[in-house]
């Protein structure tokens, strides 16, 4: 039987979902985060999947999200975009910190994992955490400091008042350098990753992901270990095709750490 646990770990609302056998073993887990206006809810159906390989898998409510809305506008949302992001990262180490020490994740066998803001958080991630095992972006962005200044430039061009002058925007873009990926791709460290993203892809371009990826594959020692699956068809949706390929990737990366 598999369960679903609504809960505060690090006083922070999720989801745990695993086998009931397995309710109080260290096993491997995989924490997943999910989209921009999204909840920690809409990706059960991959920690279900995940589950039925033994695997923990832990949904963290990202901030102003779920269960920890707070009456604010879409637009105030908006701009707290990349906030939530590194909030997110940070939070990261905090659940990862109360598993172990709880006994119930394998340090050496932690996978992270994310949809469109929950993919571009996980890029952050393994900048910032060399623990993390192996990890699956889903329609993310390396890029933080790039695809930032390319979210401002759609916003004005929208007709978007920016509520920040030129002065504050660049500090806010200097914020984001530390867990920029695409400028220290060797942190890395030839780990497992696998990207999936659909090439119509309106909201999170592929390219960022794509060309980062071209940069960085050649320098794995096992090729194997670093893939990227461009559907030609998809828009901003992850296919059924990548909700498996995501499941296999940890099944395989993170058992195989047994």
């Amino acid at each position: 039987m598999i369960l679903v646990d609504k809960k505060k770990v690090a006083n922070i609302p999720l989801l745990e979902i695993v086998q009931n056998e397995l309710i109080d073993r260290a096993v491997p887990t995989v924490f997943f985060f999910h989209g921009f206006t999204s909840a920690k809810e809409h990706n059960l159906h991959y920690a279900y999947l995940l589950a039925e390989k033994n695997i923990r898998v832990v949904l963290p409510e990202a901030d102003l999200h779920g269960e920890r809305s707070r009456n604010i506008s879409m637009e105030e949302q908006a701009l707290a975009f990349w906030q939530i992001i590194l909030k997110n990262i940070d939070e990261l180490g905090l659940l990862k910190d109360e598993y172990v020490n709880r006994h119930l994740t394998v340090e050496n066998q932690i996978g992270v994992v994310g949809t469109s803001m929950g993919g571009i958080t996980t890029f952050g991630a393994l900048c910032k955490y060399d623990w993390i095992t192996a990890a699956v972006s889903l329609m993310g962005n390396p890029a933080y400091h790039h695809f930032a200044r390319y979210l401002v430039a759609e916003l004005q061009s929208q007709g978007h008042e920016i509520p920040y002058s030129e002065q504050q925007l660049e500090g806010e873009y200097q914020k984001l350098l530390p867990v920029d990926l695409s400028m220290q791709p060797e942190k890395l460290n030839n780990r497992p990753l696998l990207f999936w993203h659909g090439k119509k892809d309106p909201v999170v371009p592929y390219t960022y992901a794509y060309e980062f990826y071209q940069k960085v594959k050649g320098s794995y020692e096992h090729p194997e270990h670093i893939q990227f699956i461009l559907d030609n068809h998809a828009g901003h949706k992850v296919s059924r095709k990548g909700l498996l390929a995501t499941v296999e990737w940890f099944n395989k990366y993170l058992h195989q750490k047994s």
